[in-house]
């Protein structure tokens, strides 16, 4: 089979491709031809930064990107159940740690998977794995989010944003998204109340006693998100792991939950996700597509920070 390499940290030149054996499963898990994969900020951050590469997939070379994936099952281990060869399926596959999903085929943990609707593609579903996983890990499982509560969004465009504004909105919340401008039209569709450009405005002085904040740019906003969350309000935050202490100290003092959220792999969550596209309640905006040849020209579009939705490579 064909799959992407990398043996060190770098420029999309150091991505290769390679044919190797398909992979051997173990007896809890699947083997997925893949069809579509989606790639998000991680994976460039981990193609070119060492220490970010050894975070995830640890020190081990060569290294194969890529967790999130949607394909048919074509084995099956001795102690799966759920699923069976011909299934349709989606997932994020073994975050954090070797997702091996830039291939064309790859051995996932059936836990981490669940069935694809029937009525979603294989480029929505694979779009809806990471992202979608973080913002429903944010939203619901650490956020509590119901009706009722004001929420801020930061990013409403972007991947993990558009599909946070879905939920958000699923749960009954008010809620005030950030873009800039020409996106305005995109996060007022996908079911933001309140529309702020980044560019012109500041949030802080429309923005107060917010119930949840989900950072999905920059620690630079991380201190006036504070400024405008409620006392015993949670802010998430995702870009990095390196909160300032100051901002530690400051949500404490304001009795704010300030946490960084690193997503996990879970085929219960996939499941919440996946009833919701069957139901159209949460959908996936894919901007561009790839074909897995391009798969450097992808990086470095996703690189530029401008990607509306997400960006989906096909094998």
């Amino acid at each position: 089979m064909k799959t992407m390499i990398l043996n060190e940290a770098g420029s999309v030149d150091n991505l290769q491709f390679i044919d190797v054996a398909k992979p051997t499963i173990k007896n809890d898990e699947v083997l997925v031809k893949t069809v579509s994969l989606s790639i998000n900020p991680v994976d460039y951050k981990v193609r070119s930064n060492d220490g970010a590469l050894n975070w995830i997939l640890g020190e081990e070379r060569p290294a194969i990107l890529g967790w999130d994936l949607s394909g048919t099952i074509v084995e099956v281990g001795e102690d799966v159940t759920d699923f069976k060869i011909g299934d349709a399926v989606f997932g994020m596959a073994n975050f954090p740690g070797k997702g091996n999903a830039y291939a064309e085929f790859v051995a996932v943990p059936s836990i981490h998977l669940t069935l694809k609707p029937t009525n979603v593609s294989h480029q929505e579903a694979a779009s809806a794995t990471l992202a979608a996983l973080t913002a429903w890990q944010a939203l619901v499982k650490k956020g509590n989010v119901k009706k009722g509560d004001k929420v801020l969004i930061h990013g409403a465009s972007g991947g993990v944003g558009h599909y946070a504004t879905q939920i958000a909105k699923h749960f009954g919340a008010y809620v005030y998204g950030t873009s800039s401008a020409k996106n305005k039209e995109f996060v007022l569709q996908n079911g933001v109340d309140k529309h702020i450009d980044y560019t012109t405005e500041d949030f802080s002085e429309i923005v107060s006693d917010a119930d949840f904040v989900l950072n999905t740019v920059s620690e630079g906003i991380v201190s006036k998100s504070i400024d405008v969350s409620k006392e015993g309000g949670i802010i998430i935050t995702i870009p990095s792991s390196n909160i300032s202490n100051e901002d530690i100290e400051k949500a404490k003092a304001k009795g704010v939950d300030l946490s960084f959220l690193l997503v996990a792999s879970s085929g219960d969550d996939m499941l919440q996700i996946a009833q919701l596209m069957e139901k159209g309640i949460l959908k996936s905006h894919v901007s561009k597509t790839f074909s897995f040849d391009e798969m450097g020209e992808a990086h470095l579009y996703l690189e530029k920070g401008r990607t509306v939705g997400k960006i989906v490579v096909n094998i």
